[in-house]
């Protein structure tokens, strides 16, 4: 696993889990999926996460979505 795919697993379990608590607990759980949400859409716009710099941390190798180095053109 790399840590692409650890951020969109573990994106995908934050709003998961959010939607089911908001629907079992209170409606106030889909704060975390916006959060999740806006946090997503500002990775994608600057190249920072903070769950990936944990991940990175951890040892996991870096994927192509967070990764420091510039994109390559093969054109």
């Amino acid at each position: 696993m790399n840590v692409d795919r650890a951020v969109f697993a573990i994106a995908g379990t934050m709003i998961l889990l959010s939607l089911a608590l908001a629907h079992f607990v209170s409606a106030y759980w889909l704060l975390l999926t916006a959060f999740v949400g806006l946090n997503m859409l500002q990775a994608a716009f600057t190249g920072f996460c903070p769950a990936a710099s944990v991940f990175r941390k951890l040892g996991l190798k870096p994927g192509a979505a967070f990764s420091c180095a510039a994109p390559s053109s093969d054109r």
